[in-house]
């Protein structure tokens, strides 16, 4: 009898042990989803609102909370999420010949992107952007007069279309390009957020085919992606409204900053080695 007891006990604490494991690993679970959530929500409502610069918040900070190779097909998805919406949105505010010279130019620069994953040179290549990024920037807010352009110049998108093709396909941040050549041709905040997601729409929905095809598009993304899905629509609409309140000026010093940010960053990984 009293070995039946005590058996009875072991099981009973065994069962307990196996409850207290199962809450603890949903509590885990809850709270790395918060984490992707919150973060998914910040790096929507800047790209919204300014339309780029969510680079800078979400790869970095998804791969603390789950995998690196989960993360960035997230981030591709969210990123066509948004461009997609913006487009609706806002269709009559994209200049179409400006996305479409930029676009095309990605494409080229892309491969030579990827390459230069491998490459010894990386390390140079990415503090040399970050200084040009830097030093563009800082001029501009200064209260110096950057390079105006007052229609579309076919060479400057062939160029900035290129390196943010380049970009992508190093670094996985295509718009600093994107934003020098907008910030030259002066357009309004509005134009500026819907002409870059007409751009990043179909830049993007190739980037995602690239995952798919090289095996990285797994249940986890798709899983992270429909759980987010009430968080981007929300902080869209909510970068839409601050994006029209923005006057030319704040806005154009908004964008500035931002670059000096992705220039630091890129600056802060040459030096570090930390690739």
């Amino acid at each position: 009898m009293a070995e039946t007891v005590s058996l009875r006990q072991v099981l009973g604490r065994e069962k307990i042990l196996d409850d207290e494991s199962v809450s603890s690993r949903r509590s885990i679970i809850d709270t790395t989803t918060l984490q992707v959530l919150l973060i998914v929500f910040i790096a929507t409502l800047i790209r919204s609102a300014f339309g780029f610069g969510e680079a800078l918040v979400a790869v970095p900070l998804l791969a603390f909370c789950i995998a690196l190779d989960v993360a960035a097909p997230l981030a591709v998805l969210v990123s066509i999420t948004i461009a997609g919406i913006v487009v609706v949105q806002d269709w009559n505010k994209i200049h179409l010949r400006s996305a479409g010279w930029l676009v095309l130019p990605t494409l080229l620069g892309i491969p030579l992107g990827v390459l230069l994953l491998t490459s010894t040179h990386q390390r140079i290549v990415k503090g040399t952007l970050g200084v040009i990024l830097i030093a563009f920037s800082a001029y501009s807010l200064i209260g110096r007069t950057p390079l105006e352009l007052k229609c579309d110049s076919r060479g400057w998108l062939l160029v900035c279309g290129f390196v943010a093709g380049v970009m992508g396909g190093a670094y996985g941040m295509n718009g600093p390009p994107l934003v020098i050549y907008g910030a030259m041709r002066r357009w309004s905040a509005q134009h500026f957020r819907a002409t870059l997601q007409g751009y990043f729409l179909p830049a993007s929905i190739i980037g995602m085919g690239g995952y798919w095809l090289a095996g990285l598009w797994v249940p986890a993304v798709t899983h992270y992606y429909l759980l987010s899905l009430p968080a981007i629509l929300v902080a869209v609409f909510l970068g839409r409204v601050i994006n029209h309140r923005l006057p030319g000026e704040a806005f154009l010093k908004y964008v500035y900053l931002g670059l000096v940010g992705i220039g630091a960053l890129l600056l802060v990984q040459a030096i570090t080695g930390r690739l």
